[in-house]
């Protein structure tokens, strides 16, 4: 695979994560300037051409040929897009798992991964859509979530807070259940939609066919994708997952962040009255553990 199609597949990772994928293809001399990026990263930033040149043993037309292979214009936007990955505190490049880590050493790694990940997700998160997102729910007569996968997963999870979003919701499983529930959905539901890829058919079609049947649909990819031109509203909820088969889903955790945005925002613009009952709901809840109030013999 030439190396501009690797860059442009992997526009808007972690650039340190971009360099570690596109580690085998390199050539041998560009080899030796990604792996000193790799091995200090914030030497290279910190270093002027003939610097990070001198520091990789190789010629400054090297370092500009590393750059570009990786998708930069040149050494100069490199640097901006080094600093920006360092900016987001220990890099998801220094994550990855092997078999010879300690238990201890898998614990750093798997949770630097999972904060660092994270932190690139909220700092590209749109607000403005989330608002839009939050008023669309605020106003519903019900909500529908549906997912498959590890999208699924999401879904059941923001079924399993309904109390905070005030209003009847539910999380089918089932494709053919999916499809029915849209259907059936009218004039003031909201279908909330989960597709880290944002092209399986299947929830395509359900945004589709909710749309159709009235109701307002919110998707939430990991990025600009087809669904996404189904949908009312669009969250994108970008993460450095990668396709490494040891990598941690980043992309569900992210979703499930934004879950937790959207229900506790919904449930802060309810009224005292569904305060109340969401207090007594928490009550009843707490009765339920050894810990809690006696109950009268």
């Amino acid at each position: 695979m030439a190396f501009e199609d690797l860059a442009a597949r992997n526009t808007g990772q972690n650039i340190l994560e971009i360099v570690r994928h596109a580690l085998p293809d390199l050539r041998k001399s560009e080899r030796k300037v990604a792996n000193r990026v790799l091995e200090d990263p914030n030497r290279i930033l910190n270093a002027a051409l003939a610097e990070a040149a001198a520091l990789s043993d190789v010629s400054e037309p090297t370092v500009i040929r590393f750059c570009v292979a990786i998708g930069c214009t040149g050494y100069q936007e490199f640097k901006l897009k080094l600093a920006h990955s360092l900016a987001l505190g220990t890099t998801a490049t220094h994550s990855v798992l092997s078999k010879d880590d300690t238990t201890a050493e898998l614990v750093e790694k798997i949770f630097g991964y999972t904060m660092t990940s994270l932190d690139w997700a909220r700092s590209h998160l749109n607000t403005e859509a989330l608002g839009a997102a939050i008023g669309l729910l605020s106003q519903a007569r019900s909500i529908e979530f549906f997912g498959l996968g590890a999208s699924g997963i999401v879904a059941l999870d923001a079924q399993q807070k309904f109390p905070l979003f005030g209003v009847p919701c539910g999380a089918q499983a089932d494709t053919h259940q999916q499809l029915m529930t849209a259907s059936m959905m009218q004039t003031g539901d909201v279908a909330v939609i989960f597709s880290n890829t944002g092209h399986t058919i299947a929830m395509i079609e359900v945004a589709e066919i909710a749309r159709k049947s009235g109701a307002k649909v919110i998707g939430v990819s990991g990025s600009k994708a087809p669904l996404l031109d189904y949908c009312d509203v669009a969250i994108l909820v970008e993460t450095l997952d990668n396709t490494d088969i040891y990598t941690p889903t980043i992309s569900r955790i992210a979703a499930l962040v934004v879950v937790d945005i959207l229900c506790s925002a919904v449930g802060l613009r309810r009224d005292a009255e569904h305060g109340q009952r969401f207090e007594n709901m928490k009550q009843l809840l707490r009765n339920q553990r050894l810990d809690g109030p006696k109950r009268p013999s």
